[in-house]
């Protein structure tokens, strides 16, 4: 592909997007060069960085892209009337299905928090994950008014990533089952652990 031709095609970034996202989660930050993007884009390095000035830039990007359908979802879950308790099922639900369909996107949240970039970690909290995390929050700050409210948001979000990361070794454990691995599963037994443990919160 011509580097006149891919640099002004409005397809441009999504073609770097659809290579680069799979080869971070597969190799992390620091396994991956821009070179290396390229040759998986089809394109020379120079076309690369027309698009992006330096490997970071283009890594939060990807991120931010792999989450962006999620970031939709959540905000239009959040906003759905109904009361705190259907709020909350219909956002784990959601939820759940959103990050089982994308082990890319998970892949690359889970090495972000392996690797500790501070630098990184700053721009991800802030840039790409902060509007949606405020609006969980404030779903916490509802369902339970006694409870700490980043406490309980960390939950909801928690319970439903480590039920997905540990699928690989779950179907070894003792009372293991492939029924644990759906969705609606998770998503049904995280939200009665959740409200159970706001109960408890109130009454402390």
């Amino acid at each position: 592909m011509a580097r006149a031709k891919f640099s002004t095609s409005p397809g441009a970034l999504n073609a770097i997007f659809r290579e680069a996202i799979p080869l971070f989660a597969q190799s992390g930050f620091d396994g991956v060069s821009m070179r290396h993007i390229a040759k998986a884009v089809g394109v020379s390095i120079a076309t690369l960085y027309y698009h992006f000035p330096d490997k970071q830039t283009l890594y939060l990007r990807c991120i931010e892209e792999a989450f962006a359908n999620k970031a939709q979802g959540l905000s239009e879950i959040l906003a759905i009337p109904g009361t705190p308790e259907q709020q909350l099922q219909q956002f784990i639900y959601r939820f759940t299905c959103l990050m089982a369909s994308d082990t890319h996107f998970r892949r690359l949240l889970q090495r972000e928090l392996l690797d500790g970039d501070e630098t990184r970690l700053r721009v991800l909290a802030k840039e790409v994950f902060q509007t949606q995390f405020q609006g969980i929050t404030e779903l916490a700050k509802t369902l339970a008014p006694n409870c700490d409210a980043h406490l309980m948001a960390i939950s909801m979000v928690g319970l439903v990533l480590f039920h997905l990361e540990t699928t690989p070794i779950r179907q070894f454990l003792p009372g293991g089952r492939a029924e644990h691995n759906e969705s609606e599963l998770i998503a049904k037994h995280v939200t009665q652990l959740l409200l159970k443990g706001i109960l408890q919160c109130g009454n402390d």
